[in-house]
């Protein structure tokens, strides 16, 4: 009579490449969102309203926050006006079609808006828009 043989059983295994692949999916998921939620953090500013707010057209968008006590910046880093100028002409050098925004706090003096726009007129750019939530 044959007689099988009865091979040892494999012991279960916790496969851990399968984790793996979840966890990296969960932080892909989480950074994505994250950069959603969290667009910039840079001055925090309260937009003044309008009543007839536009569109822009341009291919090429600058920010230039002015924070309630007069801070500037631009594209995350701070300025203040003799440093904003040859800032803003290389950025006309390298493109000739900006559309710069001044996002203004409301509680801002109007003094900081004119140096800032005074600046800009120097640096050659004549698109110009001033940042406003809708009424």
């Amino acid at each position: 009579m044959f007689i099988w043989d009865n091979a040892p059983r494999k012991k279960g295994r916790i496969e851990i490449i399968p984790m793996i692949d979840v966890m990296m999916f969960l932080l892909v998921f989480f950074v994505l969102i994250s950069m959603n939620v969290i667009p910039a953090t840079g001055i925090k500013t309260q937009l003044p309203g309008s009543a007839q707010p536009d569109r822009l057209t341009r291919s090429f968008h600058v920010v230039i926050i002015i924070g309630a006590q007069g801070q500037i910046q631009m594209e995350g880093k701070d300025y203040d006006l003799t440093t904003l100028g040859p800032a803003l002409k290389a950025l006309r050098q390298e493109h000739k079609d900006i559309d710069l925004v001044i996002d203004g706090d409301k509680a801002s003096a109007l003094q900081n808006l004119v140096d800032v726009m005074d600046v800009v007129k120097t640096s050659g750019i004549t698109a110009v828009s001033i940042a406003a939530k809708k009424k």
